[in-house]
Order: structure tokens, then C-alpha cells, then sequence
């Protein structure tokens, strides 16, 4: 996946304090990410799991993620094919599983302007995203380290150590 250039993505809003078992209920826990992708944000947005496609975005507000330390809540929005997530502050567990597993997180301080249905691009200028509106307006959003960008392009961590091992070490 390219963090690089991402065009015509479209946004789903979802407001703030979104927590882990919105993103991953906890009834579902037992089934796995096939399971539980389904449910995922279906209290804030019941048609969102049926309906978003592959590289779709979500447009938050403050504390995205907050919450248990649930991996599911990140993996769940990866099986969907959720391309990143805009929002103005993330919690830190949540933070760097969503980068361990792939999904790119972008902290914009003000993603709440992004309207549902809308569609942007992103672009990296060095680490420092801008999602590009249709209208022409810019957000200027925090930079993001090497490392995670790197990490999100590989598709996560364990892919970013099978490209450059061969493999994933016994270990993991």
C-alpha cells in the first residue's frame, strides 16, 4: 500500500470518543476479525460495515481508539479496507497497533471539517501529510515518523519483517 498518494477516497464521519468496542465489540470477540468486522461501529453507524469499501477513510473526532488495548479494533477497520483515519488525537495503545497492523493514522487537528459522503486525497510532503478537499481547501495534519510510514506501507509490521527476513522471526 502506498501512503504516498492516496486519491478519491471517501469519508465516513463518526464524531468522537470512539472507543475499542465500538470498533470491536466485545460480543463478538470470540469469532475473530471475520466475526467481529461485520460489527464494527455498528452503534455510531449501523450500515457502516456492509457499506465501506477498500479505501475508504474515517474522519473522527478527538480520542479515536480510546479504550481497552483490543488489536481487533484496528484489524477490524484493516479487513474492511479502511485506507487510514483523520482525526484530531489518537489513544496511544490504540496508535501503534492501527500502525503494527497497517492502517494509517493521521493527526489532524482539524479532520472534523470533513464532511461524510466527501471524498479527498492525501499526499506526503517528506512525513508531513495534507489531505486535499474537492473544494481545493488543504488540511495540514502532524508529521508521521519514517518508521510508521514505512511500517503502514508494508501492511504492518509482521509484513514489514517477512520483506526484509524473508520471513517473520520464530519469536513473533
Amino acid at each position: 500500500m502506498s501512503v504516498n498518494n492516496i486519491q478519491n477516497a471517501r469519508v465516513w464521519t463518526v464524531g468522537s470518543d470512539i472507543d475499542t468496542d465500538q470498533l470491536a465489540p466485545g460480543a463478538y470477540m470470540k469469532l475473530g476479525l471475520g466475526g467481529i468486522a461485520p460489527h464494527c461501529l455498528e452503534v455510531v453507524r449501523p450500515e457502516f460495515a456492509a457499506e465501506v469499501r477498500p479505501g475508504d477513510v474515517i474522519a473522527a473526532g478527538p480520542n479515536f481508539g480510546i479504550g481497552s488495548s483490543r488489536e481487533q479494533a484496528a484489524g477490524a477497520l484493516v479487513r474492511l479496507g479502511v485506507r487510514a483515519v483523520i482525526a484530531p488525537s489518537f489513544n496511544g495503545l490504540y496508535f501503534r497497533n492501527a500502525f503494527n497492523l497497517g492502517l494509517l493514522l493521521i493527526t489532524c487537528s482539524n479532520a472534523e471539517i470533513l464532511s461524510d459522503g466527501e471524498t479527498v486525497g492525501l499526499r506526503l510532503e517528506g512525513t508531513s501529510p495534507v489531505v486535499h478537499r474537492a473544494d481545493g481547501q488543504t488540511l495540514d495534519c502532524e508529521p508521521i515518523p519514517a518508521f510508521l510510514l514505512e511500517m503502514a506501507a508494508a501492511g504492518g509490521l509482521l509484513n514489514q519483517l517477512r520483506a526484509r527476513f524473508g520471513k517473520a522471526p520464530k519469536e513473533l
